[in-house]
């Protein structure tokens, strides 16, 4: 999957936030593969399996209670103001595993569960959230929004929500923390990707 983002980011920005001399970036070891290693897999399978998902997980959003109820509302304000603009603002939000860890090595594994986790946060958030890609030592999130809370909240939501559900559904993750270490790194990456009208 092409994000058109270069990974560095991350791992500068898990730089900044953390002590110098002890952090170690892991992204860019030679011939390790930041999102899985190759497998046996048929890779058009594959391909039809992640668009079978994207394609159900569409399908849920569009038929969320919450959405039938911003078009109506919409449609209602429309009515009365014919000028007035609805917004829905997208972003392409992007953080690591503390020290860029390797906590997601089976992310087949782990992909359906962070998935869920995250499309069930999206009520939380005022929003939608959805993975958009699970890596080995990050995660990028895609999360539209009224425009009602600042992005920065809703990342620390976010985070503190999947920390929770990920730590108690994920033992062998737990284990691979240090005792009192979060997670998430503090750092993260947003960007806008355009609003609707």
């Amino acid at each position: 999957m092409d994000l058109d983002f270069k990974e560095s980011i991350l791992c500068d920005l898990n730089r900044s936030v953390q002590d110098r001399d002890r952090f170690v970036c892991h992204a860019f070891r030679p011939k390790l593969g930041l999102a899985g290693s190759p497998g046996t897999e048929d890779p058009d399978a594959s391909a039809i399996q992640k668009e079978r998902r994207q394609r159900e997980s569409l399908r849920k959003f569009l038929e969320s209670d919450k959405i039938k109820y911003e078009r109506a509302l919409a449609l209602q304000r429309l009515n009365r103001d014919p000028d007035g603009v609805f917004m829905n603002l997208a972003y392409h939000l992007a953080w690591n595993v503390i020290q860029r860890r390797a906590v997601f090595k089976e992310q087949k594994d782990c992909f359906e569960s962070v998935s869920d986790l995250y499309l069930r946060s999206s009520e939380l958030i005022g929003g939608y959230a959805g993975v958009l890609w699970l890596a080995p030592d990050h995660i990028h999130v895609y999360v539209e929004s009224d425009g009602e809370r600042p992005p920065e909240a809703m990342v620390h939501e976010l985070k503190r929500l999947s920390r929770e559900a990920i730590l108690s559904e994920f033992q062998d993750i737990k284990a691979m923390l240090e005792t009192g270490i979060d997670l998430w790194d503090e750092a993260y990456f947003v960007e806008t990707l355009g609003y609707g009208r």
